[in-house]
């Protein structure tokens, strides 16, 4: 009998109250625009609710006159040619192309991106950006400004979300993830001057009036080798970012403009 019996789930329990708690200590206001990075596992074995409390936490701490954003990127609606994790078979190149579905806001899944975001998209209210690769989802009274005008040349540039939350001095909140997961820091790479810098053509499936076409647009080549000595480089010099946790994950609160800007400089010195 006693080898019939189930074992207890080890470890703290999670819940709304517990992450509100915890978003609050670490710094997060209401009124914030907080762009969102996160590792759902992080957090620890059992999250009352899973991402839906994470989500509802979250928008509980910045209350209606906050924004919250989060990456929604879908990298894998590009060319297979480029295809490396892991590439494909060459005799399937033309069919990929001639197959894949194009880029849609409110059906095309995210890649890679973790499970928090994807609900996130998902729930009503919010408005993911246009961008095929790419693209945001944000909810709050910034929303159209943040993703509504998403520019599909130079993707994580000047007509991005990242710009917006640039103008509107938003924050970074990374949940259980590094500097290496820090989109804004791209920012800082198209403001860079630096020598190394490689203008690349992309592309991907959407509709365009209708008709599924496979469109090309300009960019950089990122690299995200760096973003660790960056983000490190950035908290010894000025002390601005605020690290905390959340549940049993690791987190980091930054002030997203005094981020890029110092990264823009940073690029500039040590990129070549």
């Amino acid at each position: 009998m006693e080898e019939n019996k189930k074992k207890t789930i080890d470890g703290t329990l999670i819940t709304v109250s517990t992450l509100v708690n915890d978003l609050r200590r670490l710094g997060v206001k209401e009124g914030m625009t907080l762009l969102v990075h996160s590792s759902f596992k992080s957090l620890g074995s059992w999250v009352l609710g899973g991402p839906v409390s994470v989500l509802l936490a979250l928008e509980e701490v910045i209350g209606r006159t906050g924004t919250l954003v989060m990456p929604t990127h879908s990298g894998d609606l590009s060319d297979p040619a480029g295809w490396s994790n892991p590439p494909v078979p060459e005799a399937w190149w033309d069919d990929i192309r001639k197959e894949m579905p194009p880029y849609h806001a409110d059906l095309t899944p995210l890649w890679g991106m973790g499970i928090i975001p994807d609900t996130f998209r998902r729930q009503a209210g919010t408005q993911r950006s246009g961008h095929p690769q790419l693209s945001f989802a944000a909810r709050g009274p910034y929303t159209d400004f943040i993703v509504g005008q998403h520019s599909l040349e130079n993707s994580l540039g000047e007509a991005s979300p990242l710009a917006r939350i640039y103008d509107n001095k938003g924050w970074v909140l990374l949940i259980g993830v590094s500097h290496q997961s820090n989109t804004s820091l791209h920012l800082a790479e198209y403001r860079a001057s630096f020598s190394s810098k490689k203008p690349i053509t992309n592309q991907a499936p959407m509709l365009v009036d209708s008709e599924r076409k496979w469109v090309r647009f300009n960019d950089i080549e990122f690299s995200t080798d760096d973003f660790e000595q960056i983000g490190s480089d950035f908290e010894h010099d000025t002390g601005l970012v605020i690290r905390g946790r959340i549940a049993g994950a690791e987190a980091m609160l930054i002030p997203q403009a005094e981020l890029v800007d110092y990264g823009t400089k940073w690029m500039e010195n040590n990129r070549f």
